[in-house]
């Protein structure tokens, strides 16, 4: 009788066993299962108040750098944390390990390139001159003398607009925590003209109710990268570019674009 309920306790705990092991496998616990990188989740740092690029809309994170890495991420098998900040302090944050990745508009640039890695370029851009639209006084660089000139503070428009104030007379560079503050300086005359990147400026005047207009030529030709911790995470980065590829090749990259920008 003994035996009768040692065998029947014994096949009991291995029924139990059996069950918390295929719990742990369900749950993904196991040594073997997941697809793509795992299920492995980055921390993805941007700039929300940067449209069409990236905004906050309705509660949600919209924009076409967050359905880029969204897309990439998809590709690649892998998840994202968005985490929003000021512009100025996504790379120091990649720098003290916050953030494992950058997609907010950021131009690649040799200083830049110091201090994180960039992925292939994914846009196209350029800076452009704006003012208001009965300011027919500016039309270039050449009219800037004596003016007040507003920037994005860390933007590659706050650097350039450091780098020519001596030559073009620039009376004074005002510098911004995001494109609003700025955009509202110049339509309320309080500054003579902004620089910004076109596509950014170009889809605020034409979504707003802002007296704003472009002029003259592009000032550069910026190109827009991912960015990584330089030399510490070549591996993602790889995942990145091969994602970014597979996006623009299945036409996913173009449904991007047209999503926010029309021709």
């Amino acid at each position: 009788m003994k035996k009768i309920k040692i065998l029947s306790f014994l096949m009991a705990m291995m029924l139990v066993l059996a069950a918390c092991g295929t719990n742990d496998e369900a749950n993904g616990d196991g040594d073997e299962g997941g697809s793509g990188d795992g299920g492995k989740k980055y921390t993805v740092g941007t700039d929300t108040t940067y449209p069409p690029f990236e905004f906050e809309e309705g509660g949600d994170y919209k924009g076409i750098d967050i359905d880029i890495i969204n897309a990439i991420a998809e590709e690649e098998g892998f998840e994202i944390e968005l985490k929003p900040m000021d512009f100025g302090g996504i790379i120091p944050a990649i720098l003290a390990d916050q953030l494992d990745v950058a997609i907010a508009g950021m131009s690649i640039t040799d200083e830049r390139k110091q201090k994180v890695d960039f992925s292939d370029a994914y846009f196209d851009a350029g800076l452009t001159l704006v003012v208001s639209e009965d300011n027919n006084d500016i039309t270039s660089v050449d009219d800037l003398k004596g003016k007040v000139v507003a920037v994005k503070n860390g933007t590659t428009g706050a650097e350039h607009a450091e780098k020519i104030k001596e030559e073009a007379g620039i009376k004074e560079v005002r510098q911004f925590n995001d494109s609003p503050s700025m955009f509202q300086e110049v339509a309320n005359g309080n500054a003579d003209v902004l620089i910004e990147d076109y596509p950014v400026i170009a889809y605020a005047i034409k979504k707003s109710n802002l007296d704003l207009k472009t002029v003259g030529d592009r000032l550069n030709g910026d190109q827009y990268g991912i960015a990584v911790k330089k030399g510490e995470n070549q591996e993602l980065l790889e995942k990145i570019n091969s994602g970014l590829k597979k996006i623009k090749d299945n036409g996913k990259y173009d449904e991007i674009l047209n999503t926010y920008l029309e021709e």
